[in-house]
């Protein structure tokens, strides 16, 4: 029998399908994406990342078990200190500053994305969440995954270090153990 994390991700397939074909996510796999557009999106990257972050506290708060409230806690913990820093290091390659960042205005888009994730960690289950925040990190790590294993742009070291961050094993067990979580709560 299929489990649920599965099922999903076969009815939303053809949107899989096409977030792999994206012009953006083909330009950073042959290094042919101009940096400004990379250096707007790392721009309103940082301002997701504020925002998941609270959802990842509220989805916390909201486990039932305390071995699941200290696994949130942890990837708040980790998504705070350790990707965060490494966003502002990634940002300053491209340089932006952290001055840039803070300056940095929510485009309409991340409005809307992050006010659907804010919305759900107020108002959802614990399910609802998890299943919330999980295409994030399920589908990067896809993404990651695929551009790797189609090879390096090593003419544009900047691209080949996000695609090495997104393409590694941690990032992908993080992926797999929300779907297993979501696959308990279903």
């Amino acid at each position: 029998p299929m489990n649920f994390s599965d099922h999903l991700r076969c009815v939303a397939n053809a949107l899989w399908l096409k977030e792999r074909e994206h012009p953006f996510v083909r330009g950073i796999g042959t290094g042919e994406l101009p940096f400004e557009c990379f250096r707007y999106y790392m721009k309103q990257d940082y301002l997701f990342l504020i925002d998941f972050s609270r959802v990842i506290a509220l989805a916390s708060a909201r486990s039932s078990e305390v071995s699941d409230m200290a696994w949130f806690a942890g990837f708040l913990n980790d998504t705070i200190t350790t990707e965060m820093s490494l966003h502002i290091g990634f940002c300053s390659d491209f340089d932006i500053t952290r001055a840039d960042l803070d300056d940095t205005k929510p485009s309409p888009a991340t409005l809307a994305y992050t006010g659907h994730l804010l919305q759900i960690g107020y108002t959802g289950s614990i399910g609802d969440i998890t299943a919330a925040l999980l295409p994030c990190s399920w589908g990067y790590s896809e993404i990651g995954k695929m551009l790797h294993d189609q090879g390096l742009p090593t003419e544009n070291p900047l691209y080949c270090k996000w695609i090495t961050m997104y393409s590694d094993p941690e990032f992908a067990d993080l992926a797999k153990w929300l779907r297993g979580f979501l696959d308990r709560m279903a």
